[in-house]
């Protein structure tokens, strides 16, 4: 990945855009769902998860998934959950400052990990009630496939 500041705009469009009406623990599985769905069309080795803090609403392993994956779900999603952002975005914005994650922000790379593939799911008028994230392909890729999944879902509910 090289981190750039067109790649942070994109990142930030999206976030923008991919907003939802509303989302429930139905909408959780139905998503959730969705990308179990495109990931075997990509036979993606990778692990799901859908989260509200403290409550895991979806939860997929699918062939191939590894238990470092699930590591990796947590630590992605406590930056959602922290920072208000894409993993991928602090990251990125890391990269961009030449610093790491417990320098700029005084906590631990055990609990959290600025890569891509969270992603926060937004209820408009509400901001963050979910995150959603993969684990299991390179960065660019589990965010690409989560924020993928997540338009087609808005799209299919509007």
């Amino acid at each position: 990945m090289t981190a750039s500041k067109e790649l942070l705009e994109q990142i930030a469009q999206q976030e923008r855009e991919l907003i939802l009406d509303h989302f429930t623990e139905d909408d959780a599985w139905a998503l959730g769902s969705l990308i179990v769905e495109e990931a075997k069309k990509r036979q993606a080795r990778i692990a799901i998860d859908i989260r509200r803090p403290g409550q895991i609403l979806f939860h997929a392993a699918l062939e191939g998934a590894t238990p470092d994956n699930e590591e990796w779900i947590r630590r992605k999603s406590n930056v959602v959950f922290r920072f208000g952002k894409a993993s991928f975005a602090v990251g990125i914005n890391l990269a961009l400052a030449d610093t790491t994650i417990d320098k700029k922000s005084f906590v631990s790379p055990a609990e959290f990990s600025p890569h891509g593939g969270a992603f926060p799911i937004r209820v408009r008028g509400c901001g963050i009630v979910a995150c959603a994230t993969v684990s299991g392909l390179p960065q660019e890729e589990d965010h690409a496939l989560v924020t993928y999944c997540l338009g087609q879902f808005i799209n299919s509910n509007r």
